[in-house]
């Protein structure tokens, strides 16, 4: 695996993309941080250290905002702005492009996956609805993504749990314990490291299915 990073001017601002590259790679999924966290999150960092020896490249996007050193997270359509800004970029290298990523950035991913001609989509930790709020469901964004999906859901995250997604056209993965940060009590039945594997061990034979 290579390391690289370089920065994409976007219609929003400038984004960082940071590489973690498989030889032959067989597609490059591209990773959206959530609206109060950036690309250190422990999903992503897991997938970027997981899957390139698994022959698929990792590509950790930074939001412009983000890039920016700003502490709220920007507007959803200033957020698709700068994602569409940025896709050509990520299919420069040539393999099919699968358009994921963590909170937000899953909603991201998904209000914009078929106009890009992405090739899935990951939705890690995807917030279906405000915590407390189940009312103000975004269950539209991931059931209108248009191509085929996998979500990662905690089993006690706020923002929503496995057992409130409505049924459609996707996978889904129970991370038992997790929270919205993937995060496990340390009395849980399961180890942070063991959560982790759940997620990079889900992804890797979706991706393999997805790709044929």
């Amino acid at each position: 695996m290579t390391t690289r990073s370089e920065t994409v001017d976007t219609p929003a601002g400038q984004a960082r993309i940071t590489w973690h590259t498989a030889r032959a790679a067989k597609a490059v999924l591209a990773l959206g941080h959530g609206a109060g966290g950036g690309v250190e999150a422990r999903d992503l960092q897991a997938l970027a250290a997981e899957l390139p020896a698994r022959g698929f490249t990792v590509a950790l996007v930074e939001q412009p905002w983000r890039v920016a050193g700003k502490k709220v997270a920007a507007a959803p359509k200033v957020l698709d702005e700068g994602w569409r800004g940025l896709w050509p970029a990520l299919e420069k290298p040539g393999p099919p492009v699968v358009a994921g990523g963590r909170s937000a950035g899953a909603r991201v991913a998904c209000r914009t996956a078929a106009e890009l001609g992405a090739a899935g989509v990951l939705a890690l930790a995807f917030p279906l609805h405000p915590p407390g709020k189940p009312e103000k469901s975004r269950a539209d964004e991931l059931l209108g993504a248009g191509r085929p999906a996998l979500v990662l859901q905690g089993g006690r995250d706020p923002f929503g749990r496995p057992e409130e997604f409505p049924e459609g056209e996707y996978e889904l993965v129970e991370v038992a314990h997790g929270d919205h940060g993937f995060a496990v009590p340390k009395k849980a039945a399961l180890t942070q490291e063991e959560a982790l594997a759940v997620i990079t061990g889900a992804v890797a034979p979706w991706l393999a299915r997805l790709l044929g």
